[in-house]
């Protein structure tokens, strides 16, 4: 296994839309529960515009940090895709949500989205991984 929780050499294999548009639904997924989860413990209404009006700015940088790490070409693994998406999804996510909306960055807000963003965007690839070892183990047995 490589250290990014993937196996194979550095040749390159190609990803099929299929593979790619799973990593992206659930991306997408993990930012709407962080949203809605975050409207829910303030007491906020529960409503789909409600939910997009928290959850454009780290939607957004979600999208750019998906280009800006071509995670399109292995995003299944944890390091290569899933550690920039994270980081990324954080920071622009931050920087959209004071410069254009009313919602600031307290540090408290930071560190809790950094958590939770980080747990669902690398650990469903960390449970993607050990389903993959797993398998393979079981076909060599």
């Amino acid at each position: 296994m490589n250290g990014d929780g993937t196996e194979g050499s550095q040749s390159v294999v190609r990803t099929g839309l299929g593979v790619i548009a799973i990593a992206v639904i659930l991306d997408v997924f993990f930012v709407l529960v962080f949203a809605s989860s975050g409207r829910s413990q303030h007491g906020e209404v529960s409503s789909i515009e409600g939910t997009f009006a928290t959850a454009w700015p780290f939607l957004l940088a979600l999208l750019l940090s998906w280009v800006l790490s071509f995670a399109w070409r292995r995003p299944f693994a944890m390091l290569r895709s899933g550690l920039p998406i994270w980081l990324g999804t954080v920071a622009l996510g931050m920087l959209f949500r004071v410069w254009f909306t009313t919602g600031g960055a307290p540090l408290p807000f930071v560190l809790v989205a950094t958590g939770t963003l980080g747990v669902s965007l690398i650990g469903w690839r960390a449970i993607a991984a050990l389903i993959k070892v797993l398998r393979s183990r079981r076909k060599q047995a």
